[in-house]
């Protein structure tokens, strides 16, 4: 499935060569060949899609391309369309070792050969299917915005679910916050706000809307995070805010007044306070892979005056520093233990947000950035990893604006969202994380056409990794949010 919600952008894309012959007779250059996107000195899953390159030589009317022992031509344009077959059978074959990449290009004083680049290709596979939503980048109306699964090792992309194309009070609703239970879309959720609002559950094919809401409970379920085995899910529940700046570089502030932690048991539809304070804002909990610890971010509220505090917290956003705690779980009588510091960000003059434990409990990975929680609005945003047995803040992995992150199953590989590519534009990265606890340079998600995003006005949200497609299709889903009542969660007392 392609997306163009632009109606007056035509993409015409030819075929490629149909038996491109290496030239015999150039000239070697030093210079990098112009490729995008930018796929030099990465590391690949063996069982990724085609990576396909737009090779932008102006000076070029041929160009053809070499990856190991393969040779694919390109299109009038200078784009690759790599045959899958013929991919699949060289990342097998080149499991564990590498591919060198080598561009030829054709100008009128004759061929040129760029200097050579460097694929490898880790013989772990990546979970097949990636999940995200697309919306616009910036404020905007509850419309044309859906989410997404799509096959990593191919280019089919599916509509998980898609709200209204226009803008009217009958159809208006928002998608959010997709997750799943230990990478299985056996059971998953989505939140479905204003119109027709509720939080869907799947459960083995089943569907069923649900609320979440009671006045000892400040707001709706927002941030999920499935436990790995049990029926629960922990939420964060949040009284957001945005704010919208004049004069800083940074278009918005997205703020929480206030935010607590709850735990539902989708079993039987009962939902409780977990933490639940005025000094401290929680957020963003997410469960250990053993399911004996939830991690979670809290920042202290400043003193403010109880008639202005929604103000108050407006001209202080910059000084809301989060950091990362965890309690341990019992998941015998199903209650928690003494809160633990984690992550110490706000001693740092930092703020933590959107804690992930890698698949063997090793690792924490966390985004830092100067202050807040929202981070995707933030340049100064970092992906950082720690081990979970050792204090401080651990190392930084890129130096580029990431903001929402997730583990493959194996552990080995990383997915996150960044506007490192335009500023503008959020977009799924993938990174090799190796044994010795090393981020390899990261590669943007491949496209069947290299050019597609950026034709795709649309960023990548919540990017998340799933074994397996989700079994429910878009229809009955959509049946759901429109003809199901939501089912209110009892309430119980917080243990």
């Amino acid at each position: 499935m392609k997306h163009l919600y632009i109606p007056f952008i035509l993409l015409l894309i030819t075929g490629c060569t149909s038996s491109p012959t290496l030239p015999t007779d150039y000239s070697s250059v030093k210079q990098q060949a112009p490729i995008y996107p930018d796929y030099r000195d990465i590391t690949i899953p063996v069982n990724i899609a085609p990576l396909n390159v737009w090779v932008q030589d102006s000076l070029a009317d041929e160009v053809v391309v070499q990856i190991g022992d393969m040779t694919v031509g390109t299109d009038s344009d200078g784009k690759t369309d790599i045959d899958a077959e013929l991919w699949r059978s060289l990342l097998a074959k080149n499991a564990g070792g590498k591919l060198v990449m080598q561009v030829y290009a054709h100008r009128q004083q004759g061929w040129v050969r760029f200097s050579s680049d460097t694929i490898h290709v880790a013989s772990e596979p990546i979970d097949s299917f990636l999940s995200y939503r697309l919306i616009e980048p910036g404020y905007e109306l509850y419309r044309q915005l859906g989410l997404y699964q799509r096959d990593l090792t191919s280019f089919d992309e599916f509509a998980i679910y898609e709200n209204n194309r226009t803008y009217d009070d009958e159809h208006n609703h928002c998608v959010n916050c997709h997750n799943y239970q230990a990478y299985d879309t056996e059971r998953m959720l989505f939140h479905v706000r204003a119109m027709h609002g509720g939080t869907m559950l799947i459960d083995h094919g089943n569907v069923r809307k649900i609320a979440i809401r009671h006045d000892s409970i400040l707001a709706a379920g927002v941030y999920p995070s499935w436990h790995p085995t049990l029926p629960l899910v922990a939420f964060s529940t949040n009284k957001t805010g945005q704010a919208f700046h004049m004069l800083h570089p940074e278009k918005i502030e997205v703020i929480d007044e206030a935010s607590d932690l709850l735990i539902y048991d989708a079993e039987h539809n009962t939902v409780r306070n977990l933490l639940r304070t005025d000094s401290c804002m929680e957020t963003f909990p997410c469960w250990t892979p053993d399911g004996t610890r939830l991690y979670y971010c809290s920042a202290r509220v400043p003193e403010m005056s109880q008639d202005n505090s929604q103000h108050e917290l407006l001209m202080h956003y910059d000084s809301l520093f989060y950091n990362i705690y965890s309690m341990p779980f019992d998941p015998a009588t199903r209650t928690f233990g003494e809160p633990r510091l984690e992550v110490d960000a706000a001693s740092q003059g930092k703020s933590a947000s959107v804690p992930r434990i890698s698949p063997d409990g090793r690792w924490l990975l966390y985004t830092l950035g100067d202050y807040g929680q929202f981070h995707i609005w933030h340049k100064s945003a970092r992906l950082w990893a720690k081990e979970t047995d050792t204090e401080g803040l651990g190392q930084e992995l890129f130096s580029q604006h990431g903001s929402y992150h997730t583990w493959s199953s194996n552990g080995r590989w990383i997915v996150f969202s960044s506007r490192q590519d335009d500023g503008n534009f959020t977009r799924p990265y993938i990174c090799y994380f190796d044994n010795e606890g090393k981020a390899h340079r990261p590669f943007m998600l491949p496209q069947r056409d290299p050019e597609s995003n950026l034709f795709l006005l649309k960023s990548y949200n919540v990017p998340e990794l799933s074994k397996h497609r989700v079994p429910v299709s878009a229809e009955e889903l959509q049946q759901a949010v429109y003809n199901q009542q939501a089912i209110t969660a009892e309430y119980e007392s917080s243990r």
